[in-house]
């Protein structure tokens, strides 16, 4: 791999932020400052560290970069199912599933750089 930028992950990653500013943008006004900042940031942060974390000396430093990435994911997961129950988006179905994908692809990437890096 020679950049960041070609892990299909970090790609996913990316088109789902924007997927995460659409939708927010909806949100009522007094959440600007709560909810949608805090969605987005967590958002942000999942192909930031990706990203970061390739950027790393080390293997073992971009697996803890992928963990980072994950709990935001996390994180994210937590504050979708609020918005639901708050009606501030009707189904979330098809968030949650995206999640679920990227979850997926960073945990399959994990596993690999660990195989690898234990085959050292």
């Amino acid at each position: 791999m020679n950049s960041y930028r070609e892990l299909k992950v970090y790609s996913v990653s990316i088109d789902f932020t924007v997927e995460i500013y659409r939708t927010t943008a909806g949100y009522p006004k007094e959440e600007l400052y709560g909810l949608v900042s805090q969605m987005r940031r967590c958002a942000v942060s999942i192909p930031s560290n990706i990203a970061e974390g390739s950027s790393r000396r080390n293997t073992k430093e971009f697996i803890h970069y992928l963990y980072i990435a994950n709990g935001s994911l996390s994180e994210l997961e937590t504050q979708i199912e609020l918005s639901k129950r708050l009606n501030y988006i009707n189904d979330e179905t098809i968030l949650i599933e995206q999640i679920k994908y990227i979850r997926g692809m960073l945990i399959a990437l994990i596993r690999k750089l660990e195989e690898k890096s234990n085959s050292k």
